[in-house]
């Protein structure tokens, strides 16, 4: 995986450089502090995911980097909020103290809010995509994956799913996931395409099923992960009864369907050809990683 590994590197530094610097630009104040820890860390796949979509059709990174920083901007603030006491309640996130932990709950409401509001401002330059349609069409795509349609849907449904009188079938797991997780990742593997004005169907097609192998991957983590490698608390959902990919399907039968995934997920980059062998790698990554 060394080609994948090179470039997952390479677009987290990139992108930690763009994000860190348009968070450093705005005045002084606890919530730019704090901004600014959100985003520290992390693995940055769906950067990765933008600037090889971009690569794919002809784009460099620099001209990428603004999506790249606009979607790792969206993630870092669903975790801040993620992470408040009226909803996951968690404490740890990377290996740190949850942002609503190391200063407070406002702190990480007005935090969460500010780098939603920067995502949307770095789609908005110039710079952000070689035409004035195609950053449109990014603002337009993220606002809908990010909001009541999308990831804050999945939210919603999952914070329901934890007082539903009986558990959520695969199906209702399956569309809530579709929101909360692969939301996201779709807008981020079809960003390369839109700023190119090309067809985003291959890759939505692989977005789709990475998605889906993203979160199984993540179910299966949460039972039997090391919480010192993950950064993280795990076994929550099994505490909350809550049903997952593992409680329905069994440990055997969740990694033999994130394992369909990820073929499908590798098949649908076909008409890229060689070209495609970095997202394949990506997709094997999703369900061998540790965190």
């Amino acid at each position: 995986m060394t080609g994948f590994a090179a470039r997952l590197a390479d677009a987290a530094a990139l992108t930690d450089v763009c994000l860190q610097a348009e968070i450093a630009a705005q005045p002084a104040s606890t919530v730019r502090d704090a901004m600014a820890y959100a985003t520290r860390g992390g693995k940055k796949l769906r950067a990765f995911l933008v600037l090889e979509s971009a690569r794919l059709h002809g784009l460099a990174p620099e001209t990428a980097v603004h999506a790249a920083a606009a979607i790792e901007a969206i993630h870092a603030y669903s975790l801040v909020h993620d992470d408040l006491p009226a909803m996951d309640d968690d404490s740890l996130r990377r290996g740190q103290p949850t942002v609503h932990v190391k200063w407070d709950e406002a702190t990480a409401i007005l935090a969460g809010d500010a780098l939603q509001a920067l995502a949307f401002g770095l789609l908005a330059r110039d710079a952000a995509a070689p035409t004035a349609q195609a950053r449109l069409e990014l603002l337009t795509t993220l606002a809908h994956a990010s909001g009541a349609a999308g990831m804050v849907l999945g939210q919603a449904l999952d914070i329901a799913a934890e007082t539903a009188p009986v558990p959520l079938t695969l199906d209702q797991i399956t569309a809530l996931q579709a929101g909360k997780t692969g939301a996201l990742i779709a807008w981020s593997a079809c960003a390369g395409p839109r700023m190119a004005g090309a067809d985003t169907g291959p890759l939505t097609a692989y977005a789709r099923a990475l998605g889906l192998a993203f979160q199984i991957a993540d179910d299966i983590l949460d039972v039997e992960g090391d919480p010192a490698l993950a950064g993280k608390r795990l076994q929550k959902d099994a505490a909350a009864g809550k049903a997952t990919f593992v409680s329905l399907l069994g440990l055997d039968g969740a990694r033999a369907r994130a394992r369909d995934l990820v073929a499908q997920a590798q098949a649908a980059l076909d008409p890229y050809g060689a070209q495609g062998d970095v997202l394949r790698q990506a997709a094997q990554f999703v369900i061998a990683r540790q965190t």
